[in-house]
């Protein structure tokens, strides 16, 4: 009994003592709380760009898509900073991320529509249309229920066959003389960022990588073992006209080529402390020739690639001055789906060279970069190869290499520019070169199967002079006169045919295989490799 009154007179001072040690603890914790929130959150008042858009909703004479003139106004404010900060619409973001993330949902077919007929013109390798056993050639005749063949559009037909992941979609298709019924799977469509890689010649290995997405690193050591396996002792790694992309991609492959702890890329910038990035590994292929091929296409984390690799002496860089763009952004997400890709830090190559070109005269002058090149004769003409007022930098073995304006090759090929005169747009504006080689494949077949690789068809296959007046008929039809081109020209357009004729039957291995044989960027770097 005397235990229970002792409890009853302690019990409520117990209870007092441990609230007031929460809610000292609370405060504490709301303390700590507002502060770090208040790292990430923005001030509370408006902005007179804000009160402008609000004026205008509420008080402007006429009907007015505020969003529209909300993202123009951010596109305008960001254009004041650097060429490279973007503003991305909810409506694009998707389109946009999935090229970054190699691949996307869908069937897997790139189609063209002759005579009201739906053709298959190619089919993506390890999508959902070549698991079902779709083929280059194919005619569809209906999808699902609905008849295709006659007047369809190509927004009717991709609404037909597009579909969420895992839903199947039933097609009736025409392959021959044969009508057949194939039910496809959507799914996951590859967007491969290797588009090539096979021996150039014995001893040589050739790999052409168009961009840096998530899946290039995983690609490119699967080609570089294939290549090894094939008795691989020299490379040649074409990035010409590759724009960039992830950047980890391109230093995951730098530290293939490059020994020990080497520096490949540090970044800095006002708000961004140094961070650098080093060889973690030992590489794969850290021993062995390698060439570079670049152009003025050549971007980011292409020039973090073959800056790395120039400062350190371990590959040979030939083509033209790349690009010039050295600045890292980075994507943050805002609250409508939209996306602000936002300029963070500058990268610099291990010899401390920035190579970002100047943007200090607006963003018309920085767009036009490349054809001031051409027409100032840098494509053509070493000499003016080079970056103006420049800093100089030297290499691990002395080299002297230059900032401010891209990566410069240590062999300078000229561009062709014999065949200007060829009305080039026309024809690819009207795919006029894809859908002669595409109607000669299906016609011809069976004579294409009977070349055992690509490399018997780039040897062997010649086009007849009735084969060319089969394709000036159809740029006429087109409004392209080819008659009387001159004979460069004519050779000119006859390889490029040849070429996406290889494709259709060995893909993009097919067409590197014939096209790079003229290729003269390609022919100085196999040289250098031997």
């Amino acid at each position: 009994m005397n235990e229970k009154k002792k409890l009853q007179v302690w019990l409520p001072l117990l209870f007092a003592v441990i609230m007031i040690v929460g809610m000292v603890l609370g405060y504490k914790l709301r303390e700590n709380t507002q502060t770090a929130r208040s790292i990430f959150q923005f001030n509370t008042k408006r902005s007179p760009l804000q009160e402008v858009l609000d004026l205008v909703m509420l008080k402007y004479v006429d009907k007015v898509d505020t969003d529209t003139l909300g993202n123009d106004a951010i596109q305008d404010m960001l254009a004041k900073l650097d060429p490279h900060s973007n503003f991305i619409p909810a409506e694009h973001l998707t389109e946009l991320n999935e090229d970054l993330q190699g691949n996307f949902q869908g069937i897997g077919i790139e189609f063209q529509i002759f005579k009201d007929t739906v053709n298959v013109m190619n089919v993506v390798p390890g999508g959902p249309s070549e698991k079902a056993g779709l083929l280059v050639g194919d005619k569809f005749l209906k999808v699902g229920d609905s008849v295709v063949t006659g007047r369809i559009s190509a927004e009717g037909i991709k609404k037909l066959l597009r579909g969420p992941g895992g839903s199947t979609v039933t097609t009736t298709i025409l392959r021959g003389t044969k009508t057949m019924n194939v039910t496809i799977e959507r799914g996951i469509i590859p967007l491969p960022s290797l588009e090539a890689a096979y021996m150039a010649v014995p001893g040589t290995g050739f790999m052409r990588i168009s961009k840096f997405s998530e899946t290039t690193y995983e690609e490119f050591m699967s080609a570089l073992e294939k290549l090894k396996a094939a008795g691989m002792q020299s490379l040649v790694l074409d990035l010409r006209g590759n724009g960039g992309g992830i950047l980890g991609e391109a230093i995951d492959m730098a530290d293939e080529f490059l020994d020990g702890d080497k520096l490949i890329v540090y970044t800095e910038g006002n708000n961004t402390p140094r961070q650098e990035y080093r060889a973690r590994r030992k590489g794969l292929y850290e021993k062995g020739k390698l060439v570079l091929l670049m152009d003025e296409q050549s971007a980011s984390a292409s020039e973090v690639l073959a800056g790395a690799l120039q400062d350190w002496d371990r590959a040979t860089i030939v083509g033209h001055r790349s690009f010039g763009k050295g600045l890292v952004q980075e994507q943050y997400e805002l609250s409508d789906g939209s996306a602000l890709r936002l300029t963070v830090a500058r990268y610099y190559t291990p010899s401390g060279r920035s190579i970002q070109k100047p943007y200090d005269k607006g963003l018309d002058a920085y767009d036009n970069d490349i054809l001031d090149r051409y027409q100032h004769g840098e494509l053509v003409n070493a000499d003016s190869n080079k970056v103006v007022n420049g800093k100089a930098y030297k290499t691990n073995a002395g080299k002297t290499v230059y900032g401010g304006g891209g990566i410069m090759p240590d062999y300078f090929i000229s561009a062709d520019t014999s065949t200007l005169a060829i009305p080039f747009s026309a024809l690819y504006r009207n795919n006029t070169l894809s859908n002669f080689s595409y109607l000669y494949y299906v016609s011809h077949s069976d004579q294409i199967n009977r070349y055992k690789d690509a490399t018997a068809f780039r040897d062997n296959f010649n086009w007849s002079e009735t084969d060319w007046t089969g394709f000036i008929n159809l740029a006429a039809r087109d409004s392209v006169d080819l008659k009387g081109l001159p004979p460069h020209e004519k050779t000119f357009l006859q390889d490029r045919l040849k070429g996406l004729l290889a494709r259709y039957r060995w893909r993009n291995d097919g067409y590197y295989q014939v096209m790079n044989v003229k290729d003269e960027v390609v022919e100085k770097a196999l040289e250098l490799a031997k």
